[in-house]
């Protein structure tokens, strides 16, 4: 069950890439919440050499670092816009597998809001969503 905060979420990644969409370049927006209460959100930048693309997840971490520090990572979503003429509204998308370890390196205990098979998005950890995370060293 999603809380209003949670839903704040999502509505603030839906707003930030409904503002700023652009067909083959910007399509997918997040927010995330730091654990001090800001929500900092952010959109993909994509690039003509498709490995050169920055997700979402990473710009939203990026400016919450850049703004005011780094206060962790209460929790995060990100959302993606369709393309023109592709059916389906803005919705819920996972984090790829980069953007998994990122959260994970900046906040082991933060919380993600995925897609849940059709039905209403859920709340999981990342640690759920990256079991068995390699760490450097003796972490």
């Amino acid at each position: 069950m999603l809380t209003k905060k949670d839903k704040e979420l999502i509505a603030a990644a839906t707003d930030a890439i409904s503002q700023r969409y652009r067909n083959d370049w910007q399509e997918v927006g997040a927010a995330m919440r730091t654990r001090d209460g800001r929500i900092v959100t952010g959109v993909n930048i994509d690039a003509y050499i498709g490995r050169n693309a920055i997700c979402a997840e990473a710009i939203a971490i990026g400016r919450a670092i850049t703004e005011t520090g780094d206060h962790g990572i209460e929790s995060i979503v990100a959302v993606r816009h369709p393309k023109p003429g592709e059916p389906g509204d803005i919705a819920v998308v996972s984090p790829c597998g980069t953007c998994r370890e990122l959260i994970h390196d900046y906040d082991a205990k933060a919380k993600v809001i995925v897609p849940n098979n059709g039905r209403a998005p859920k709340v999981v950890t990342i640690g759920e969503l990256l079991p068995n995370k390699y760490r450097r060293g003796n972490e």
